[in-house]
């Protein structure tokens, strides 16, 4: 049974190296003293996105990622995560990375939201960015030429 899978809702877009960002997911999550249960990764526009956004957080507003756990065990993690490629894009314009690297961060945020990380407070969100960091350039160790 694959335990993550990709998917798009009103998109085309085709995630390459699927079994190397399951393999880095999986290792990311062993590392957190967490275990797979089951992940979706939906990928979508802003617009989906941010209807999402509007109706069960009540905020009028664009996002990359929303990420909703639905784990009932305290090992095990569960859950969706909705990524806005567009906002993906958009941010890697900004930021000034390609969308490869952007998509593996904006995928990784997600994971740490899923593992119990939260990034509301300056000091949550400083040691979710260092964690983010540390899984993306374990990306880079494991797979040096791989992109998606």
């Amino acid at each position: 049974m694959i335990r993550i899978q990709f998917f798009t809702e009103d998109i085309k877009f085709r995630v390459k190296n699927t079994l190397q960002l399951r393999r880095w997911i999986c290792i990311a999550i062993k590392m957190e003293r967490k275990k797979v249960e089951k992940i979706n990764i939906i990928l979508c526009s802003d617009t989906f996105l941010f209807e999402l956004n509007k109706k069960y957080l009540k905020r009028k507003s664009l996002t990359d990622i929303l990420t909703f756990s639905f784990s009932e065990i305290d090992d095990f993690i569960s859950g969706d995560m909705y990524i806005s490629v567009e906002r993906v894009r958009v941010n890697g314009i900004l930021f000034k990375q390609k969308l490869e690297m952007e998509l593996r961060r904006v995928i990784i945020h997600g994971i740490l939201h899923l593992v119990g990380f939260n990034d509301k407070g300056g000091d949550d969100k400083k040691k979710m960015r260092a964690k983010e960091n540390i899984y993306l350039n374990l990306y880079d160790e494991l797979f040096p030429t791989k992109t998606i």
